[in-house]
């Protein structure tokens, strides 16, 4: 079967939903499929370019190039499920959450733009319709799919992205740091993170890895830490490589994850298959599909003190670390993460 994928890409900026997409085209190549990965340059700000690219998606037919017939599309993220196919498959990572969950909070670049209400409900008149036509529909994690039944009143399943290269991810030692994976990030909460170690007893040390989004944000948190006097208990340690990556959750004491309503998170089940337990928020999200409170990590309130004294609790007491990393692995090991299912029920 001749497949596309349909992705949106902004450019030099990758991230779980570019490493989902190459997971997907890879893993329906091995199936003996005929896969191409079609991606749309994607800019939402001006107002105006982000309309453009409705515009373009709605006017793009992805049916046939070059005498060659698409058998099948799998959409992934707004706006490419705007583009015409009739057999139109969408594996839904997000929707522009600035015009759904996100449009009450600070974290909404749209709402302050001119025009945001009738841009909003714009995109979501466009999405109701254009994700209502899909032949099967199904979402990343059951928080995407409860959004998507929030504000557009339609149901979709769920099948859960396995983690890139599963079988490497092992245990070695419970060290002596915290890890936080993730792009640097407002919504990601790094900010949180040292605000809490400014509430610890014990010599808790975090170690974070990713990229910042922004030099500036980077920079308020370093200025932030400095001001707490928490600067020595934190390296940040950049881009790391998917070794090296591993090779920090086998050996972390645990994993925090406090991002704000996440859609799904690689780093949860990569943590569990580490036999990691993890920390997260009661707003967090996806997280809060895998993470059992007091079995399979800690569940919080978003709260710097409250972080604070349950970093402090979990430092200063392995047998809780153990117990959380027991009980990791085998949270994990009852949710379906395979490649067979989900291209089973995307086919």
């Amino acid at each position: 079967m001749n497949i596309a994928v349909l992705n949106t890409q902004i450019p030099y900026s990758a991230g779980g939903a570019e490493q989902l997409a190459g997971d997907l085209v890879e893993a329906l190549s091995e199936r003996g499929h005929r896969v191409t990965l079609i991606t749309v340059p994607f800019k939402w700000y001006p107002q105006q370019a982000m309309l453009d690219s409705i515009v373009a998606c709605k006017l793009l037919d992805v049916s046939e190039f070059n005498n060659v017939r698409i058998d099948k599309v799998i959409a992934l993220r707004f706006p490419v499920w705007l583009m015409q196919h009739d057999d139109m498959a969408l594996w839904l990572l997000h929707q522009h959450r600035s015009a759904y969950d996100l449009w009450d909070t600070d974290y909404s670049d749209l709402a302050a733009m001119r025009d945001s209400e009738r841009v909003r409900d714009l995109i979501r008149r466009e999405d109701s319709a254009a994700i209502g036509s899909c032949e099967r529909l199904y979402a990343i994690s059951q928080n995407v799919a409860d959004r998507l039944q929030q504000y557009n009143g339609l149901n979709a399943g769920v099948l859960y992205p396995p983690p890139r290269d599963m079988e490497k991810f092992h245990f070695e030692q419970f060290g002596d740091f915290f890890f936080f994976p993730s792009r640097i990030n407002p919504l990601k909460r790094q900010e949180l993170v040292i605000e809490a170690l400014a509430h610890t007893s014990e010599a808790v040390k975090v170690r974070f890895a990713g990229m910042p989004d922004s030099d500036d944000y980077f920079e308020s948190l370093c200025q932030r830490a400095e001001e707490l006097g928490v600067t020595s208990r934190i390296e940040w340690l950049g881009h790391v490589s998917e070794q090296e990556k591993i090779a920090l959750y086998a050996n972390c004491k645990m994993v925090i994850f406090p991002p704000v309503n996440e859609d799904y998170g690689y780093i949860t089940p990569e943590a569990m298959l580490s036999s990691k337990g993890v920390i997260t928020l009661e707003d967090s999200g996806g997280s809060l599909e895998f993470v059992v409170h007091n079995e399979s990590g800690s569940v919080l309130p978003a709260d710097a003190q409250a972080l604070g004294a349950e970093m402090d609790r979990i430092w200063s007491d392995e047998r809780i670390v153990r117990a959380y990393g027991e009980g990791a692995r085998a949270r994990v090991a009852e949710i379906n993460l395979d490649w067979d299912s989900v291209i089973g029920h995307l086919l």
